[in-house]
């Protein structure tokens, strides 16, 4: 009997043949076969989608779990760049830092300093008669807020109303201009012959004539000197500023000298009242004018000079009788009214004189303490 032919009853392809030949189990009728896998053309609309989608999610996606995924796994900082130092919050600025720079790289520098270059005001007791006659005075300006030092050469007797507080300076903030000016004259830095030439970028609205005046003509030190303080030109302060060393130079002198509040943080006009300090702090500054082993003779000279011949003469000025020399430097911005001074008394008395009033903006009120003070330190001055 004749063996029948093997019928599969399904359809094998090439794989199927292949797992029989592995088997042993291939019948040799069953014939070879391939079946072919049509190919699907692609849609450039899913193309495209898919693309897109692809760059949605390198820049949106990966970044976000890059930044809220992978990096609390390292312990790593958002931006590592930016450092807080909480030590500010809690401490004054005394105790704390300045910027500085170093070939061409910003730092912070400490502020103690072991050997000031300023000498202190020697302090021996108060005069409580003169502060409670400028308390009860700054009490019928209610919307005022005055900070004001008095010191007498002759006793160390001194005078403070809120004297160690932080205030806007204002225009006052020349006076260290001026002095570190004329230290960089004494170590050769620069002379009070040299010209500089005004540029757009020192030009600066606010007070002073050299604003209205021609670009690129160029004045002596000597020059924008007086004017930075007769006239309190400020395009001429920031000429002068920026050959000693711009405000990070500025700032570390004052560190040196010994300033722990002093600061200047803006170029002139400073009308948000950024450049700080305290009416002790500036009355310090105007001691050592005197001081023959932070400034020399000729400096001195220069200094009292121009200081002598301020325009503005209605504030402390104001108070005084005609004939009194006086010595000084303004400031005035809109919620800030001040000024410095050194009098001198007809009897020989030589006292300083420091006030600053923060006031309601342009309040006329600020001008009239100041006047009013200013008298009432007077009389009690030429009196002791």
């Amino acid at each position: 009997m004749a063996r029948p032919l093997y019928k599969p009853k399904v359809k094998y392809d090439y794989y199927d043949n292949q797992a029989r030949y592995a088997s042993n189990i291939r019948p040799a009728s069953v014939p070879f076969r391939v079946k072919r896998v049509k190919k699907h053309k692609s849609n450039p609309f899913v193309t495209l989608f898919q693309l897109f989608f692809a760059i949605i999610a390198i820049i949106y996606i990966v970044p976000h779990y890059m930044d809220n995924i992978t990096r609390p796994l390292f312990h790593s900082e958002k931006y590592p760049a930016v450092n807080t130092d909480y030590n500010f919050v809690y401490s004054p600025t005394s105790k704390y830092l300045t910027n500085s720079t170093f070939l061409g790289k910003t730092f912070l520098k400490g502020v103690e300093v072991k050997q000031p270059k300023m000498l202190k005001l020697y302090e021996t007791y108060s005069m409580p008669l003169l502060e409670a006659k400028l308390i009860n005075l700054a009490k019928t300006y209610p919307s005022l807020s005055p900070s004001v030092y008095v010191w007498d050469y002759e006793s160390g007797k001194f005078a403070n109303l809120r004297a160690d507080e932080v205030y806007p300076t204002a225009s006052i903030i020349k006076l260290p201009v001026l002095i570190e000016l004329f230290k960089s004259i004494e170590a050769g830095k620069i002379t009070l012959n040299e010209r500089i030439a005004m540029t757009e970028y020192y030009k600066s609205e606010g007070s002073g004539s050299l604003q209205f005046k021609g670009l690129n003509n160029s004045y002596t030190v000597d020059e924008l000197a007086r004017v930075m303080i007769t006239e309190s030109d400020n395009s001429a302060t920031n000429m002068l500023l920026s050959a000693i060393g711009g405000m990070n130079g500025l700032n570390n002198a004052l560190r040196q000298w010994g300033m722990k509040e002093t600061r200047i943080n803006d170029w002139l006009p400073d009308l948000a009242g950024t450049n700080v300090s305290t009416a002790h702090e500036m009355a310090a500054m105007l001691y050592n004018l005197d001081n023959p082993a932070f400034l020399t003779l000729n400096s001195r000279e220069k200094i009292v000079d121009y200081m002598s011949h301020v325009h503005n003469n209605r504030l402390i000025q104001a108070g005084l009788p005609a004939d009194v020399p006086f010595i000084h430097k303004t400031g005035d911005i809109g919620k800030m009214l001040g000024d410095a001074g050194i009098v001198y008394t007809p009897n020989g008395k030589k006292y300083i004189v420091v006030m600053f009033v923060n006031r309601p903006y342009n309040s006329p009120l600020g001008k009239d303490f100041i006047v009013k003070a200013s008298s009432l330190i007077y009389k009690h001055m030429i009196s002791i």
